[in-house]
């Protein structure tokens, strides 16, 4: 991997970051336009990600932070753990992001500003002052969102260079989701959920799930993140899918937008959507470098920082921004790999530490990677197995001997279920075919949410 940008390169990252230092600097000409000023910062992420990742190759394989692409037949050794340069250059263009949202409060409508006092109501005079009201509580919920994105970040960082145990790992996102859930509970505090119109009869219109709640959105915590570090082990499909959930979430906040009443002005549920846009496009900016190079055949490896980086931005945008059952919509085929991967993550069946496909490198091809039976397994698994290998979409590949006893079995993984259903493919073409099939069930979910929702609930959020 080469750590020169080429000139083209350096042409290219230079022009965008002046381009978008210039749309920065003119946004205080008006109220800071925070939104124009966060496709800004992104532009700026993604070319200091880029050029970070290709400067920094050497540095890691030189610290140990490396490994070989098993998937290709010289093996080559590359860097590892990329993703923590991902999230340390997001996490700086967030923190210096922090003044545009709130520069009308800070600077426009205040003494700070050339003395542009905003006339407020007479209950918020104090000491014969007339003051504005600084919005504390979008403040604290930004920054409970940069500390729980550093926790992680911190933890990620800890799993890639100690290896921590699954078990134990499990839990990590929730101890960094603590900041968040806190401001939750301090600013927001809801806990009631909607009921659907045809339990209502039952049920009442809302219920009060209380403490349960909160066990419901710190599951969330946990589960994004770990749900994008189980679909892995091939070029690109961690950041891709990532990019993916990315793209339809802010397809959302910008529905959620445009859909918004237009009195009063700005309207209560537009705050929470652009909130989920702030922290969504710098995101796509630096997965969008880590992904130039993750892609096939890869240059660096993503490392399991970037997946827990990744699940925390989208739980704490669809948690702090009151949407977390869209949220889960989008991971439609996350939940179904979670689903299917469980009897090995359960260990009813064994469970080998790595399961992505096996490479062949007689053909170049992915094909199914296989769990061998050092002891035939209990009847009622054997039953199951030989089922769901016999039904007319297989779920499962199985080997027998001569007696009719079970050998080996296909990992239960999408990507290894994917290979099962189309036989070998090239390592490319694999991730595409992943990526398309999350692509179409996440804007079919959109569709259901914002075009069906109201045939389910009386209301929709967004009015």
């Amino acid at each position: 991997m080469s750590t020169i940008l080429s000139s083209v390169e350096t042409l290219s990252l230079l022009t965008l970051s002046i381009a978008c230092l210039a749309v920065l600097a003119n946004t205080f000409t008006g109220d800071g336009e925070p939104l124009i000023a966060s496709l800004a910062f992104s532009g700026i992420a993604f070319s200091f990600a880029y050029s970070l990742i290709q400067w920094l190759g050497p540095t890691f394989i030189h610290a140990g932070l490396k490994g070989r692409d098993m998937s290709k037949s010289r093996k080559p050794e590359i860097p590892e753990t990329m993703g923590a340069v991902c999230a340390v250059v997001y996490l700086l263009i967030m923190i210096v992001f922090i003044p545009f949202p709130f520069y009308k409060d800070i600077v426009a409508a205040t003494s700070g500003g050339g003395n542009r006092d905003v006339v407020v109501e007479h209950e918020h005079l104090a000491a014969g002052r007339v003051l504005h009201r600084f919005p504390h509580s979008k403040l604290a919920s930004y920054l409970s969102a940069l500390m729980s994105l550093q926790s992680v970040v911190i933890l990620g960082i800890a799993d890639d260079l100690f290896d921590i145990r699954w078990r134990h790992k499990l839990f990590i996102p929730a101890v960094a989701s603590i900041p968040m859930l806190v401001v939750y509970f301090v600013d927001y505090g809801v806990t009631n959920v909607v009921v659907p119109v045809q339990l209502e009869q039952y049920l009442g219109t809302l219920i009060d799930l209380g403490w349960v709640y909160y066990a419901y959105m710190a599951s969330v915590a946990i589960f994004c993140p770990n749900s994008i570090n189980i679909l892995a082990g091939i070029n690109g499909i961690e950041v891709s899918q990532s990019l993916v959930i990315a793209v339809l979430l802010l397809m959302n906040d910008s529905l959620s937008l445009y859909a918004a009443p237009a009195v009063p002005y700005p309207h209560p549920a537009a705050d929470p959507h652009l909130f989920s846009i702030y922290l969504l496009l710098p995101f796509i900016g630096v997965s969008l470098a880590l992904w130039w190079h993750n892609w096939y055949p890869a240059r660096v490896f993503v490392g399991d920082t970037y997946c827990y980086f990744a699940g925390m931005v989208f739980a704490i945008v669809g948690i702090l921004g009151h949407f977390s059952k869209t949220l889960l919509l989008t991971f439609i085929p996350q939940i179904l790999n979670f689903l299917y991967s469980a009897p090995q993550l359960f260990r009813v069946i064994p469970c080998p530490r790595h399961r992505l496909p096996h490479f062949n490198s007689r053909t170049g091809l992915m094909e199914p990677s296989v769990t061998m039976w050092h002891h035939p397994p209990g009847k009622v698994v054997a039953s199951v197995l030989k089922v769901l290998a016999r039904l007319p979409i297989p779920l499962v590949a199985i080997a027998q001997d001569d007696h009719g006893m079970i050998v080996s079995s296909s990992n239960f993984t999408i990507l290894n279920l994917w290979l099962v259903w189309f036989g070998p493919k090239r390592e490319d073409r694999l991730a595409v075919g992943i990526i398309t099939v999350q692509s179409l069930i996440g804007l079919v979910a959109l569709v259901i949410r914002h075009k069906l929702a109201l045939l389910v609930f009386r209301q929709d959020n967004r009015e």
